[in-house]
C-alpha cells in the first residue's frame, strides 16, 4: 500500500526496522499517509547505472567534448576552415613562384595543409625553416 502511495515499485519502499510493529498494525491509508509524514516509510532512492568508469576512460582516450570546438554551429566552423586553407595554400602557391620553395617539397605539403598540419601561416613557415625546405640563393 506504500508502494502505491509513494507512486514508486515495491523494492523501493523502506521501513524502519524499529517502528515495524506499528507499520504492521496501519490498515488504512491514512495510517500509512501518517507514518510517511513521520519519516518512518520512505521511498528509496533510484538506482541508476554510474558513468563514472565511461568518463575516466573517455578521458584516457583523449576525448574532451564539445570544448575545444570554437565556433558554435557546423557552418562556423567550416567558415573558419575555408579562411585558414585558403591563405595557406596561396602562401605556397606564393612561395613555389618565388622559387623559395622547390616543385617536389609544394607537392609534399599541399596534402599536409589539406590534412590540418599547419595552424597557421606562421606556423608553416616555422615548419619549413625547422625542415630545412627554404632554398638558399
Amino acid at each position: 500500500m506504500a508502494a502505491s502511495l509513494l507512486k514508486i515499485g515495491e523494492s523501493r519502499v523502506w521501513i524502519n526496522p524499529e517502528e515495524l510493529e506499528r507499520v504492521e498494525s496501519a490498515i488504512t491509508k491514512d495510517e500509512i499517509r501518517r507514518l510517511i509524514h513521520e519519516d518512518v516509510i520512505i521511498a528509496r532512492d533510484e538506482t541508476g547505472v554510474s558513468r563514472g568508469r565511461h568518463r575516466t576512460k573517455t578521458r584516457k582516450k583523449g576525448r574532451r567534448g564539445p570544448g575545444s570546438k570554437k565556433g558554435s554551429s557546423a557552418g562556423a566552423r567550416k567558415r573558419i576552415w575555408i579562411t585558414k586553407i585558403r591563405t595557406l595554400r596561396s602562401r605556397l602557391k606564393e612561395l613555389k613562384a618565388k622559387r623559395v620553395i622547390t616543385r617536389e617539397v609544394y607537392r609534399r605539403l599541399l596534402p599536409m595543409t589539406k590534412g590540418n598540419a599547419f595552424r597557421s601561416v606562421s606556423h608553416l613557415n616555422e615548419y619549413l625553416e625547422r625542415q630545412n625546405f627554404v632554398r638558399r640563393r
